[in-house]
């Protein structure tokens, strides 16, 4: 039987590179894996587990914040498709659109499922104030028309964030929020990938813009941080989970050399 070598696309040289993973074809591929036969995130045959009243308030709460942060991920992603500055960068995002579309889509969704009649009221509830602060900062840099900040802020600083906290919550969750939570992961880690790789090539060709993402990173950390913490208490998450969601963002920083 002839076997087929799988597709590597670290391979292709850059240009190549670029051209294949920022494609609208290569978005399809990706998530035609793992988002077929779930709807809303979830696999069919999966059952809701039993949960009590005080492990229901916390992940509703939980959930609640997350669909504050997914709503900040989609609207930036939107309005970075305009300053964007390649084409590849404009699919990109495009691509990045329709992920933070479904996942606040599926949040919505399980809220429904775990009793919340309004979740749009609930959301606003129990919204935490320095996620909407950050939300609000991120937003005004895109406004600005600040490609370089505005990629740091969400690809860097939300999605390496919620990459690491959507992990530590998908092991300790129930069984539906685990399978909702598998296929956002999967999309926050190319999201994130596409950060650092731009920012990196970025910063390459003009150090200069260091310092200024420096103090960006200042003014924004505090505002996520705290609430990514508090969002593993609630779940449940041990306690060296803290120290890996500080850990692997400090990583990531500090190979962008903003540390």
């Amino acid at each position: 039987m002839m076997v087929v070598d799988e597709f590597d696309p670290h391979a292709l040289a850059e240009q190549d590179f670029l051209d294949e993973v920022h494609s609208f074809q290569f978005w399809f591929d990706s998530v035609e894996g793992y988002l077929s036969d779930r709807p809303y995130g979830r696999l069919e045959t999966t059952l809701d587990e039993e949960m009590d009243d005080n492990r229901r308030e916390r992940l509703i709460t939980t959930l609640c914040n997350y669909s504050v942060g997914e709503t900040a991920a989609l609207e930036g992603a939107a309005g970075l498709v305009q300053l964007a500055p390649d084409r590849n960068s404009k699919i990109f995002m495009a691509t990045q659109v329709a992920d933070e579309a479904r996942h606040l889509e599926v949040f919505l969704h399980r809220l429904r499922e775990l009793g919340v009649v309004d979740p749009e009221a609930e959301i606003a509830r129990r919204a935490q104030p320095a996620l909407v602060e950050f939300k609000g900062a991120l937003l005004q840099l895109i406004a600005q028309g600040d490609w370089q900040a505005g990629v740091f802020a969400q690809n860097v600083i939300l999605e390496t964030m919620e990459y690491t906290v959507f992990r530590l919550h998908a092991a300790n969750a129930d069984a539906v929020t685990k399978d909702v939570l598998s296929g956002v992961i999967s999309d926050e880690r190319r999201h994130a990938g596409f950060g650092e790789n731009d920012l990196g090539r970025s910063l390459a060709l003009d150090p200069s813009g260091r310092g200024r993402l420096r103090e960006i990173r200042a003014d924004l950390d505090p505002m996520v941080l705290g609430v990514f913490e508090a969002a593993l208490t609630d779940v449940g998450a041990p306690a060296e989970g803290h120290a890996q969601l500080a850990g692997e963002y400090l990583d990531t920083v500090e190979r962008l050399g903003l540390t």
